[in-house]
């Protein structure tokens, strides 16, 4: 078997969540590969919204389990948070998941380092979540870090006051004022929780699945356009957003990836700094936001809207290998009379289809499109979908050569409408 992997293409919030959630009855296991709680994963069901943002969305499927990978970074108040909520809906967690040992802890210092580097930028901040992923990738490469499976070891303290230490130096440095006490009794507290989960060594219980024949699905967290390396730098994230980052944050080999589904919303968002071409910042933007609900999951910050951006979606099929697509929020365009699609940039008076290195000046140019005015939140199947969605799916699928094998109707798990027989996930 091989490991299917479902990820974002745009710039994070593509409906990530909702879609493992509702795909996950066809694995056994659904891993995290990089990313932290920086990510807010919604899925809604029973009338209740619900958001991860460490635990795998596949937690509420009785039966499968859940791998927080080595390429994931964990706060352990995050994650008490999370299971203290699954726990109040009477979800097993504690049979469903499963930590690897590789993967790193998120220490108070990391938040505060965090805060006081985004504060010293001013205006040329980069939008950052403050919840310290940054500076604990940081030490992860700075060979720094502490892991999982150093939390059962007996030198674990002094291993953390010395890496705590160090810290201290670096915001004194900065000038940031903080109290440390604040935030440690709370952190301990998500430690005595790690160290009551199940610690495994994930590469080699995933590659064991493959032998066994167990299908796993690996889910990315932030979206394509925030990778480390091919995102809009530095208005990044801090890991690989991208499929090669399932191979590094499960120790999956290439080989052995077998789909790979990408995400996108109808139309686009964007939050913090950093390019949006196709960005609308008038009365159309806002009204996106306000019927979209484009509210960060993680910080609640407003999301930027703007129209779909084929140019970068192109980039990040490529980049993916994306054998099929999801269209997600569809519902959200239902109004507009015409809807606008960009197909190339215009910089320096040039007429390009692909991302740039510099983004700054980059002009979009549209191809204007029929809306449709339907509501689809109450819509079973796609043989109900009105002439205009059908013919804007397409178009797109001819722009991008890549099938679009589900449509996303709305937040619950029932307005979720197979398109096409590539699609066997549900």
């Amino acid at each position: 078997m091989a490991v299917d992997v479902l990820l974002g293409l745009q710039w994070g919030d593509e409906g990530k969540g909702k879609i493992v959630d509702v795909i996950t009855p066809g694995y056994n296991a659904v891993a995290r590969f990089q990313g932290g709680p920086n990510a807010g994963h919604s899925l809604e069901f029973n009338g209740i919204k619900h958001v991860l943002h460490t635990i795998p969305s596949g937690i509420f499927r009785e039966g499968i389990i859940n791998i927080v990978g080595n390429g994931v970074v964990i706060d352990p108040v995050v994650l008490k948070k999370e299971t203290d909520a699954l726990a109040k809906l009477g979800v097993d967690f504690r049979s469903r998941l499963l930590l690897s040992r590789k993967a790193h802890l998120i220490l108070p210092t990391h938040r505060l380092l965090d805060a006081a580097s985004e504060k010293s930028k001013g205006n040329a901040k980069i939008g950052s979540t403050l919840r310290g992923i940054g500076p604990t990738y940081m030490d992860k490469t700075g060979r720094n870090g502490l892991r999982v499976g150093d939390t059962t070891s007996e030198d674990f303290k002094d291993k953390y006051r010395f890496l705590i230490a160090k810290h201290a130096e670096i915001l004194k440095f900065q000038d940031f004022a903080y109290n440390l006490s604040e935030y440690e009794k709370e952190w301990f507290e998500g430690i005595e929780l790690v160290k009551s989960l199940q610690h495994v060594d994930s590469e080699h219980l995933l590659n064991r699945y493959l032998e066994e024949g167990k299908r796993v699905l690996a889910e990315g967290a932030q979206g394509s356009m925030l990778d480390i390396d091919f995102g809009s730098y530095p208005f990044v994230t801090s890991s690989n957003t991208i499929t090669a980052g399932a191979c590094t944050g499960l120790g999956i080999a290439p080989g052995n990836i077998g789909k790979v589904i990408g995400i996108f919303k109808a139309y686009c968002t964007r939050v913090g700094s950093g390019p949006f071409p196709t960005e609308l910042t008038n009365e159309t933007g806002e009204h996106l936001r306000k019927k979209g609900h484009e509210y960060g999951a993680t910080t609640g910050r407003p999301r930027r809207c703007g129209w779909l951006d084929l140019v970068a979606l192109k980039y990040a099929i490529m980049l993916n290998g994306v054998t099929e697509l999801i269209m997600t929020k569809a519902d959200i365009l239902s109004g507009f009379k015409k809807i606008n699609v960009c197909t190339h940039y215009l910089l320096n008076g040039k007429k390009i289809d692909y991302v740039p290195y510099e983004s700054e000046g980059i002009t979009p140019v549209y191809k204007e499109l029929q809306g449709w005015n339907e509501d689809l939140s109450e819509l079973k199947s796609v043989s109900s979908i009105p002439d205009e969605l059908n013919a804007y799916i397409t178009y797109i699928e001819k722009e991008l050569k890549t099938p679009v094998t589900i449509v996303s109707v709305g937040p619950d798990r029932r307005q979720t409408l197979p398109r096409r027989a590539v699609s066997a996930h549900i």
